[in-house]
């Protein structure tokens, strides 16, 4: 959900063909997170900020349940208290790879 938040966007948009999830970590990988916000200009103020979220969200959407920070851990993050690590990837067993925003297609 916080992802949905920050982005602005469904988890899934069948008539854009993107996976949410996918995108923002390939956002995130490439360093193209003002690509996620688009023209949010709070937001884009605050770059910190949607980087420090978006690596929050991708921490708790981790596929690995062992992976995913308890919620006083998340809480912490979120106020800034706890330091936030690069995520991996969240989805490593996964068949789809969203390079752009626009164009989802099955891996072969």
């Amino acid at each position: 959900m916080l992802l949905e938040t920050v982005c602005c966007k469904k988890a899934v948009d069948l008539k854009e063909n993107v996976i949410l999830i996918d995108w923002a970590y390939d956002c995130f990988r490439e360093k193209r997170l003002d690509d996620l916000i688009e023209d949010d200009l709070e937001a884009i103020d605050d770059m910190e900020t949607v980087e420090r979220y978006v690596k929050i969200a991708i921490w708790c959407i981790q596929e690995e349940l062992e992976m995913r920070p308890n919620m006083r851990t998340v809480t912490q993050m979120l106020e800034g208290v706890a330091q936030v690590h690069d995520p991996p990837n969240p989805s490593p067993y996964s068949t789809i790879s969203c390079d752009e925003y626009l164009s989802c297609a099955p891996v072969s």
